[in-house]
């Protein structure tokens, strides 16, 4: 079976993921991983204690070592390898031919997967990558399957995995230089300041006369030139298996929210167990997916040719929407929640959980019933486990709110936004 493999920006997403239904989950810690806010969010002590949670449940973490070392940057790579691999990690995720080489003398015992930051879209880079110790490749975003389909026939003990859901970049496989120009900070190391989602004004100049005249737009076609909209090839993980090639499948997004991480981890969950129980149904898995925040959606390059595409920018607002709005997050334990938007005495929420919900429950805290398919929360005291009691609570409380009844940990509690909701 094809494996799911979810992004863990920190410890908690790290422990959502696995809930929701991945098999492994991807990280890493400071500079040396290409996305350097996330980075900050696990030390190595709290990302050792996300790979001991993980292999308690049998599942997998990978750490990234994706980023591009300058000369004086190697030996803090060579001690930062040694202190990732004393934890047992389940492989490196490495951008460069020299940190391979670095990583075989450091830890052989740790498997090496092969960034899509090193581009690899030909059977002659996947064989050179193979070779020198490589297991697994991670396919440019800008790979077609009909060409992983072959990489898989000439090199069939070559792991391949391939992006299917998250936030796509201007440039190749992130080979971008503007956040540079703009704001001195590195996209390809780690500190990207996502420049090509800004809105900018064109301008014209008659080198005859030095007039300079800015162009005026077209009403409703924006100025977000190079915007792109986020992946999603929920609709097509059929195709996808059906191929035979491809071993694991990526969701991109270390630094989006906790509930971004669930809702993808659930609904590709489904689309994979589905495929395999022969009951694919793409609409239930784009309906979970448009509940998460996003720039628009495109199916982007990997089952159509780059050239076939004329939907993949964002053209008038780099703004990320959803149908929904997460109202709050229940605890580990299952017992409370926390408030992530408004919540109010009387307010019914949707129930979104990574378990199924056991039975019904009725009393003077709230209400936990079920209408149709789906499952709601009424609150009718919000109190918390002194006693404090509240008629409303904002975002930025930290104080639990005590549940009627236990809810599966890290449930989901929404209220949908879109028709006036």
């Amino acid at each position: 079976m094809v494996e799911l493999l979810s992004p863990a920006g920190n410890l908690e997403k790290l422990k959502i993921a696995l809930a929701y239904g991945a098999d492994a989950v991807y990280g890493g810690v400071s500079h040396f991983s290409l996305r350097i806010r996330s980075g900050k969010e696990f030390t190595y002590e709290s990302f050792e204690e996300g790979i001991r949670y993980a292999h308690s449940l049998g599942k997998k973490v990978y750490v990234t070592i994706n980023g591009f070392p300058f000369n004086s940057q190697l030996d803090l790579y060579r001690s930062h390898m040694q202190k990732m691999a004393e934890m047992g990690p389940d492989a490196f995720i490495i951008a460069t031919p020299g940190l391979v080489k670095m990583a075989k003398e450091i830890a052989p015992e740790i498997p090496i997967h092969l960034s899509t930051q090193a581009n690899v879209m030909n059977l002659l880079d996947a064989k050179f990558y193979f070779d020198i110790g490589v297991k697994r490749i991670i396919a440019a975003r800008e790979i077609s399957l009909k060409d992983i389909e072959e990489i898989k026939r000439e090199i069939p003990e070559l792991e391949l995995e391939v992006f299917v859901h998250g936030s796509m970049c201007f440039a190749y496989s992130g080979r971008c230089l503007i956040s540079s120009l703009q704001s001195g900070r590195v996209p390809n190391r780690g500190s990207c300041a996502n420049d090509c989602r800004f809105p900018y004004v064109l301008y014209a100049e008659n080198p005859e006369t030095g007039v300079t005249f800015r162009l005026e737009e077209e009403e409703g076609v924006g100025t977000y030139i190079m915007n792109a909209k986020d992946m999603n090839l929920a609709s097509h993980i059929d195709e996808i298996l059906s191929s035979g090639a491809v071993d694991s499948l990526k969701i991109e997004g270390r630094t989006k929210s906790p509930y971004y991480a669930a809702i993808t981890a659930k609904a590709y969950r489904m689309a994979i167990d589905d495929f395999y129980a022969g009951k694919f149904q793409p609409q239930k898995y784009q309906e979970e997916l448009h509940t998460t925040k996003h720039r628009g959606f495109t199916d982007a390059y990997l089952i159509h040719r780059p050239f076939e595409r004329d939907s993949t920018q964002s053209l008038e607002s780099s703004i990320s929407e959803g149908t929904h709005q997460v109202q709050a997050l229940v605890d580990e334990h299952g017992l409370a929640f926390f408030v992530k938007d408004r919540v109010s005495e009387g307010d019914e929420m949707e129930i979104v959980s990574a378990r199924p919900i056991q039975k019904e429950t009725d009393n003077e805290i709230g209400e936990i019933f079920r209408r149709g398919d789906r499952w709601y929360l009424k609150m009718r005291r919000l109190q918390t486990p002194k006693g404090r009691r509240y008629e409303t609570i904002h975002s930025g409380n930290e104080n639990p709110i005590l549940l009627p009844g236990e809810l599966p940990p890290f449930t989901f509690l929404r209220r949908r936004i879109d028709n006036g909701g």
